[in-house]
């Protein structure tokens, strides 16, 4: 029995290599779409500066490495959060979890996620205008994406998870003309929308050591989309992560305090390798203090926030809050909401 979980582990270990190496040898730097599926949403991860691999986490793991959610004990876990994103733009996501037996059968969760993006005013080439355009009216882009995951313990240190997600954007529509030759002057209004399954997979191994957990996970994984005429692809990341609750190393009582570092590096398909850095310090687990770093961003870098939980019997409610300064752009705040039953 050993022998094959050993197999399935390392199997799966190199799916994920052999994966990450077929989009590595055709990378397109800053030629991804639906880059608000690589935007962290979540409040406490945010803080750590997005270095959540291999985090224990809850529901919104689904979002990072779907197969953290193997370690929910509780048998609801819900999660909302909403970032304020520049250029006034605005993020939710939503994950909830439901671990039968304590996650005996595994655990299954929902996700959903959202972007409001505010309204624009539509212009289109007009020669006969003294402006050169005339006014279409104005439109609101949208972006969504709904999914559904499962997460399982193979073994008290392996753990696997996978996250299928419908996404959609719409970027309102397009007036084009309306055959091969434009001096016609027939125009037609095309819908710019464009739908697709996305996927994420992950692994997370406790080595035994003290609270040393090494996680990997693949996301957005899909198919390459297009809207008229020019492909493009999701942002593919490929994530491998490290997490430890140092003080193991010094403290034999860790119940009053906490001190998890974390570390990510990312070989996203859109970018040149990156460095997420994040440390979380914990008071009596109920105060949180966080921080971290995101190395190779352009305007990006310290990220910093706090939590509050409050353990109500068999209940446990949650409040986080970071902020990130971001260049040039105003600062970019984020809150999340948790509950888990």
């Amino acid at each position: 029995m050993k022998k094959r979980t050993l197999f399935i582990e390392l199997s799966i270990v190199v799916l994920l290599l052999y994966l990450t190496a077929g989009f590595a040898a055709d990378k397109k730097l800053a030629q991804t779409g639906f880059q608000f599926l690589s935007i962290t949403t979540d409040a406490r991860a945010s803080a750590m500066g997005s270095a959540f691999t291999a985090v224990p986490g809850k529901s919104s793991s689904i979002f990072f490495n779907p197969a953290n959610m193997a370690s929910i004990s509780s048998f609801v876990d819900l999660s909302l959060s909403q970032n304020n994103w520049i250029a006034d733009i605005n993020h939710y996501a939503g994950s909830l979890a439901i671990s039968p037996k304590g996650g005996h059968y595994g655990v299954i969760a929902l996700s959903v996620m959202s972007v409001d993006y505010g309204e624009f005013l539509g212009t289109v080439v007009d020669a006969t205008s003294e402006k050169g355009f005339r006014d279409t009216g104005s439109f609101a882009p949208t972006a969504y994406a709904f999914g559904i995951g499962y997460a399982r313990a193979l073994t008290d240190r392996f753990s696997v998870g996978g996250h299928v997600r419908y996404v959609s954007q719409k970027l309102g529509n397009s007036i084009l003309p309306a055959d091969d030759f434009s001096s016609s002057g027939l125009t037609k209004e095309v819908d710019n929308r464009v739908e697709v399954m996305a996927f994420d997979f992950g692994t997370i191994y406790r080595t035994g050591f003290k609270s040393l957990v090494f996680g990997m996970s693949v996301r957005n994984f899909s198919q390459e989309v297009k809207y008229q005429t020019e492909g493009f692809q999701l942002p593919l990341t490929f994530n491998i992560g490290i997490s430890m609750n140092v003080f193991d190393l010094f403290m034999e009582e860790t119940d009053l305090h906490s001190l998890m570092v974390s570390i990510d590096a990312l070989h996203p398909r859109a970018y040149s390798e990156r460095i997420n850095i994040g440390t979380e310090y914990w008071f009596k687990n109920m105060f949180a203090l966080r921080c971290g770093y995101k190395n190779n961003y352009d305007e990006r870098g310290l990220t910093a926030g706090f939590g509050f939980q409050l353990n109500l019997g068999k209940r446990n409610l949650a409040v986080d809050y970071s902020y990130t300064p971001f260049g040039v752009f105003d600062m970019v705040q984020r809150m999340s909401f948790r509950l888990s039953m």
